[in-house]
C-alpha cells in the first residue's frame, strides 16, 4: 500500500511505502475496549484511611459479668470512650452515628477501578485505529473536511522544523484542513459547573492529530491552533487517534514518523 507525500507548499510528490498498520481491519469493539482502559488507568484513587473516625479508646462492652458492663445500666449499648473514671462516664465514639465517626459509606481507595488489556491486543487495537485515519467516510462524521482530501495525509520531513504557528497555519491551508480548526475553535464553549474555577474553563473540540518523528519545534508552533495536538509516532494510542472511543481522527503524518513506523 503507497501514499503520495505532499511538500509544505501543498503539492504531490513521491509515493512511499506505508507500513502493514493502514492496511489492518477497523475493529470498532477492539478500539472502544483499549480507549476505556487508558481511561480506567487515569482515575485518581480517593477516599479515607481505614481506621478514619476510629482512632480512640471506645470500646462496647455487653458482658454481665463485666465490671464495665453496659447492659441493664438504662444506657445506650453503644462503644464509648475508656478515658474516663468508667465505662458509663465515657462519650459514644466510633459509630457512624456519633460526633466524629466514620462515615457510614466511605469511598474506597482500595477499590480496584483498572481495567487490563493484554498486550497484544492493545497492539492490534491501535493498527486497527491507524486504519481508520484513511476511511473518508469515518472521518466525515466528525471532522470538517475537504471531499477530495487524500488520505492518509502525509507531508514531507521539513514540516517538523517549523517554529512559528503562522508557517502551520499556510501549510494546513495548503492541504486544504484548516478549515476543520476554524470549525473547532467556532465550538469552544464555556464548562457548565465548579471546573470553570479549576482550570478547565473552556470545553474544546478535538481537531487536527499531528504525528512526528521529532516534535520539539512542531509542538511550539501547533500547541496555539484550536484542538491541535501533537504526538510522537512511538506515543501513538487509542485516545489520541480515537476520542471518546470512535475511530475516524483527522491526522496529518510527516514522512519522518512514516518511517519510524
Amino acid at each position: 500500500m503507497n501514499a503520495s507525500v505532499y511538500s509544505i507548499t501543498g503539492t504531490k510528490g513521491k509515493e512511499i511505502k506505508l507500513p502493514k498498520s493502514f492496511a489492518s481491519k477497523v475493529d470498532f469493539e477492539l478500539i472502544k475496549r483499549s480507549f476505556v482502559t487508558m481511561q480506567s488507568n487515569l482515575i485518581q484513587r480517593n477516599g479515607p484511611s481505614r481506621r478514619s473516625g476510629r482512632e480512640n479508646t471506645a470500646r462496647y462492652v455487653g458482658r454481665r459479668s463485666s465490671r464495665d458492663k453496659i447492659i441493664n445500666t438504662e444506657h445506650a449499648r453503644l462503644p464509648r470512650m475508656r478515658n474516663r473514671r468508667s465505662i458509663l462516664a465515657g462519650t459514644v465514639a466510633g459509630v457512624s452515628h456519633a460526633v466524629g465517626g466514620p462515615r457510614a459509606h466511605r469511598l474506597t481507595p482500595d477499590k480496584i477501578t483498572e481495567e487490563k488489556m493484554n498486550r497484544k491486543e492493545n497492539r492490534k487495537a491501535i493498527d486497527s485505529a491507524i486504519a481508520a485515519t484513511t476511511k473518508i467516510e469515518l472521518i466525515k462524521q466528525k471532522h470538517l473536511i475537504n471531499e477530495n482530501l487524500s488520505l492518509p495525509l502525509i507531508v514531507e520531513a521539513k514540516f517538523e522544523e517549523l517554529t512559528k504557528t503562522t508557517e502551520v497555519k499556510k501549510v494546513l491551508e495548503a492541504l486544504n484542513v484548516y478549515m476543520d480548526i476554524e470549525n473547532s475553535k467556532d465550538k469552544r464553549k464555556i464548562r457548565a459547573g465548579k471546573g470553570k474555577m479549576r482550570g478547565r474553563k473552556y470545553k474544546h473540540k478535538k481537531s487536527l492529530l499531528i504525528v512526528a518523528e521529532k516534535t520539539d519545534n512542531i509542538f511550539r508552533a501547533a500547541r496555539n491552533l484550536e484542538g491541535v495536538e501533537v504526538v510522537k509516532a512511538k506515543d501513538l494510542n487509542a485516545m489520541l487517534l480515537a476520542p471518546g472511543g470512535v475511530p475516524g481522527r483527522l491526522t496529518l503524518w510527516t514522512e519522518n514518523a512514516i518511517n519510524s513506523m
